[in-house]
This record gives structure tokens, C-alpha cells and sequence, in this order.
């Protein structure tokens, strides 16, 4: 069994979609600088900006796509671009208002098919774009897709606020079938309707209206153990995490699931008097809710399985984004 612990933690430390992260440090602390020009929460790895307004926050968002899958699947790009914003906004506990988009494509075909994945992204998750930038000159090889979103929230979830003796709860649909090919991934959306999807969404901003939790991510190309280190690692906290409690779907391996960008993902910290309440939001919604680690104040990230034990992360030299709340 140490011989998997030792797959598993080799697997997450050399993923690209943790190792990309590493850059983000230098970029947050030069443009932090510029906070002083408006009026928002400070952010420790948020996946949105929030913003104070009116009875609640305005949510900011944006995220880009990689080159290789719109060159390789556009139309399955700008159905993504569209799931990756509206998880941001939800997993912040919002509501997502609505889109622009920044598309840059040459090549009309390749133009067409990112347009039709974005409009069905938009139809399926109930969420307009719109306006955007167009630039029709970009050479083949070399499209490009980014969107930002906004969103408003009443009550907050933070990326910052996991405490110590939290449970860490991940929330996943299992009811789906793998994703894009160019990109380890897991679609539990299509085959659903709207209606459904968004109500499996609404768990988020009703359990941080509800005060149940403070602190949550959806899962990103970091995959499930690395979104749920880098919140840690925001928190300044550590984790013992238990991998055979981790619900995987029949048709993957734990490996394989572990690695997995998720259409409907998400992983929570929440005190452990409210884990049941916080379960319940997902099991009403046919979500698939487990408890698989409890948060530790030593910011060290340890994985378990069958009685053996191994560290993932040791945040006192290790660094994901780097970010980290100062308190």
C-alpha cells in the first residue's frame, strides 16, 4: 500500500495542472499593489473577486483556455470556458449574472466551433453572454479564448478560511463519463438539463447563506488533492487526507479520478458539527458528498490509505501558488 501512497503523491507534486500553478505567486504580489485604487476583500486564492455591494458582493472571474484544446476540440474550449466561470462564481457561494468574452481565431471553421461550444455552454448553464472582443486575424495554430464573468453573492465562501478540525468535504457527481481528450477530465453535465444542473449548483450559495461553511474550491485542473492543497496552503493549514474515502466512479481508477478537471466538483471545509447539514445540501441534488480528511493546524499535508501514511506537501518549503493568508 506505501508503494500507491508514493504513485499518488508523484502523480500530484509532477501534474502539469499543479506545477503550472507556481507562477501565479509573482503575479499576485506585483498587481496586489494596485488595491488601493478601489474597494474590495483582500484576496488569498479566491476563485473570484468579491466585492462589497449593497446587501452582498459582486463576484469577478476570469479564466483562459489552453491553446491545445481549442486547436484540438474548439467546440468542447467553448463549452468549457463558459463551466469553468459559472464554477468559480458558485464555489464563492454566488450566483453568476452574466459573461463577456475576449476570442481570438483566424480560421473560420476553428472560429464557428468555439462560438457553438460557447452558446451551448451558455443555453446549458443558463447564463448570457454578453459582448466580447473579437480579433478574426490570429494565425491557425494559435487561437485564443478568455472570458470573465460576474456574479453576486449574499453570503461568502473564501478560499483562505479552512480552520483547524474542519472536516474537508468533496461534493462530485459521479453520474457522468470522461471529458475532453485533450485534457484529463470528467463530464457529469452532459446528458443533464439545465434545470438540473442549476439546482445541483444552488447547494453552494444556499450552504454559505446558511453559515455552514466558510471555506471552499471547485476542483480545477489541479485536480481533486491538489485544489484541495491549495486551500490549504491559502489557509496556512495542513491536512491528513484518507484516500479510501474518496468516492471514484466505477469506469476510473483512483489514480485516474485524482487527476480529473471536474465539470461539477468541489471541496469544502467545514466545522465538524455541520458536516451532516453541509451533506445533506448535496445528497437532496443526487451529489455524492464524502468526508475525506480533517484540516490540521501544522501546514503539512499528509495522504493515508490502509493504515499508512505519507506526506504530499510540506508548506514550510513547499509552494503550489504561493499564496497564503497572513493570519
Amino acid at each position: 500500500m506505501s508503494d500507491r501512497l508514493d504513485t499518488v503523491v508523484d502523480l500530484v507534486r509532477n501534474y502539469e495542472g499543479v506545477r503550472r500553478k507556481r507562477p501565479i505567486k509573482e503575479v499576485v504580489e506585483q498587481l496586489s499593489r494596485t488595491h488601493t485604487f478601489g474597494s474590495m476583500l483582500p484576496n488569498y486564492g479566491d476563485d473570484a473577486a468579491a466585492i462589497p455591494w449593497q446587501d452582498g458582493y459582486l463576484l469577478v472571474a476570469a479564466d483562459g483556455m489552453m491553446t491545445g484544446l481549442l486547436v484540438n476540440e474548439p467546440y468542447a474550449a467553448g463549452k468549457a470556458s463558459v463551466m469553468v466561470t459559472v464554477n468559480d462564481i458558485y464555489s464563492m457561494g454566488g450566483r453568476p449574472i452574466g459573461l463577456v468574452n475576449v476570442l481570438a481565431s483566424g480560421d473560420d471553421t476553428q472560429r464557428r466551433k468555439i462560438v457553438e461550444g460557447i452558446e451551448k455552454g451558455c443555453r446549458k448553464l443558463q447564463v448570457p453572454m454578453l459582448g466580447g472582443h473579437l480579433h478574426p486575424d490570429a494565425p491557425l495554430n494559435y487561437p485564443a479564448l478568455s472570458v470573465t464573468i460576474i456574479g453576486f453573492a449574499k453570503s461568502l465562501l473564501r478560499s483562505h478560511l479552512a480552520a483547524s478540525g474542519d472536516r474537508l468535504v468533496l461534493a462530485v457527481d459521479l453520474d457522468g463519463r470522461a471529458g475532453c481528450q485533450s485534457v484529463v477530465s470528467w463530464d457529469a453535465n452532459s446528458g443533464k438539463s439545465s434545470e438540473d444542473i442549476r439546482r445541483r449548483l444552488e447547494a453552494l450559495p444556499l450552504i454559505a447563506e446558511s453559515g455552514a461553511a466558510a471555506a471552499a474550491k471547485d476542483v480545477s485542473n489541479a485536480g481533486i488533492l491538489g485544489t484541495t492543497a491549495i486551500m490549504l496552503e491559502n489557509s496556512g493549514k495542513g491536512a491528513d487526507i484518507d484516500l479510501d474515502e474518496i468516492p471514484v466512479p466505477e469506469s476510473l481508477t483512483l489514480e485516474q479520478w485524482l487527476l480529473c478537471f471536474q465539470s461539477f466538483g468541489f471541496i469544502l471545509s467545514v466545522p465538524p458539527g455541520a458536516t451532516d447539514r453541509v451533506r445533506s445540501f448535496f445528497s437532496e441534488r443526487q451529489i455524492t458528498a464524502a468526508v475525506i480528511g480533517i484540516v490540521r493546524a501544522e501546514p503539512v499535508v499528509n495522504i493515508c490509505s490502509g493504515g499508512n501514511s505519507q506526506t504530499l506537501f510540506d508548506f514550510s518549503r513547499d509552494i503550489i501558488t504561493g499564496i497564503r493568508c497572513p493570519f
